[in-house]
């Protein structure tokens, strides 16, 4: 049987190591996970509750359509119901999106160290995957990708991927830039620019600019979000998508029917009324951020600022050895070596303790690991 080179030669997406996984295999009793980017709150209340009550009906098949959903979503981001989609997760919209507007041979576009399943998915597709590097501060520049566009016509890219604020990078654009790449980009017919604001709730940068808020200005912008950082439903698998009908129209054509369960469906519209839990995980990583700054600037190590629920720091070793370290320790951290920092850690914001716990871990493991 023929398989594809894409396929032979594609990486699959190597998520954080679980916390029965690190237990099992080092004999440890207590693990903390500050790896994927989880919030350390739990699920909402809410959230919980909704699920308890649809418990009783899980011998039926969930709404196809998400009804109850979307029209919540509609309210709460001021867009029509009908430009609203529903995904397991972001990243099965982001793997339709690809498939619905990208023959083989085509292009995505997206910056250097950006959420990898941008490249899973594409690869998976026959897709290629043009990318422009990270400015010095490790900020996306939308000036070189709007000029990569423009001259390379012949590379055929039908998708242009805007992660805003970036995963693991941290980093965000807004202000004059943004205004520039939608002036140049944007209301074309043959590029679609989809902002994937997985984080965006977390943003304290006054310049940071939400595609909601220019969405409707621009009738080739695709919005997607997630319900697995702020809303705390990562387990359930819940994405969204605000894009213009003729998107939501073919999308609803390829994706799988029942493709989000209904214990997902209820805690979601539930989670997105939880005002109090919102802004307790706001408070939550904004403060465990600072109190990182504080402390990896006391250990003397580089990092980036981050608007996102982690942050991006510089161990001054090799980051793989570092990362064994802390394992062994119960500390699971995300090294980032596949984006191109082989020295670098990603750390997700815990509880106030989690984070005193990590960084204590930390300082231990810097007598331990060679600095390079």
């Amino acid at each position: 049987m023929k398989v594809s080179a894409e396929i032979l030669s594609l990486v699959p997406y190597k998520p954080g190591k679980p916390i029965s996984e690190v237990q099992r295999e080092y004999g440890l009793t207590e693990v903390i996970k500050l790896a994927s980017n989880e919030n350390p709150l739990g699920p909402s209340p809410k959230a919980l509750q909704a699920i308890q009550k649809a418990l009783t009906e899980q011998h039926r098949y969930p709404d196809p359509s998400c009804y109850d959903l979307v029209q919540k979503i509609a309210q709460k981001w001021n867009v029509p119901s009908s430009q609203v989609g529903i995904g397991n997760g972001s990243n099965e919209i982001i793997d339709l999106l690809i498939r619905i507007f990208c023959e083989p041979g085509d292009s995505i576009l997206t910056t250097e160290a950006a959420f990898v399943a941008y490249k899973v998915c594409a690869q998976a597709a026959r897709v290629k995957v043009r990318a422009v590097p990270l400015r010095a501060d490790l900020s996306m520049d939308l000036k070189g990708i709007a000029d990569d566009f423009y001259r390379n016509p012949g590379s055929k890219t039908q998708l242009i991927f805007i992660p805003n604020p970036n995963n693991p990078t941290g980093t965000s654009v807004g202000g004059e830039e943004m205004d520039e790449f939608l002036t140049r980009l944007g209301n074309r017919d043959d590029v679609l620019l989809v902002f994937d604001e997985a984080y965006t709730e977390y943003v304290r940068d006054p310049q940071f600019k939400a595609a909601q808020k220019f969405y409707n200005k621009y009738s080739n912008i695709i919005v997607i979000k997630t319900f697995s950082k702020v809303y705390g439903l990562a387990g359930l698998r819940l994405g969204a998508m605000l894009a213009p009908e003729f998107v939501l129209e073919l999308y609803n054509r390829v994706r799988n029917p029942f493709n989000v369960n209904e214990l997902a469906q209820a805690a979601g519209i539930a989670a997105l009324d939880d005002v109090e839990y919102i802004q307790a995980s706001q408070k939550t990583v904004w403060e465990g951020l600072d109190f990182f700054y504080k402390e990896l600037t006391r250990l003397k190590l580089p990092f980036f600022k981050s608007e996102g629920n982690f942050v991006l720091f510089d161990t001054q070793r090799n980051s793989e050895m570092c990362f064994t370290n802390l394992l062994k320790k119960g500390i699971i951290l995300r090294p980032v070596t596949n984006y191109g920092f082989p020295t670098y850690l990603r750390m997700t914001v815990g509880g106030m303790a989690e984070n005193k716990k990590a960084i204590a871990a930390i300082e231990q493991m810097l007598t331990e690991v060679p600095k390079l």
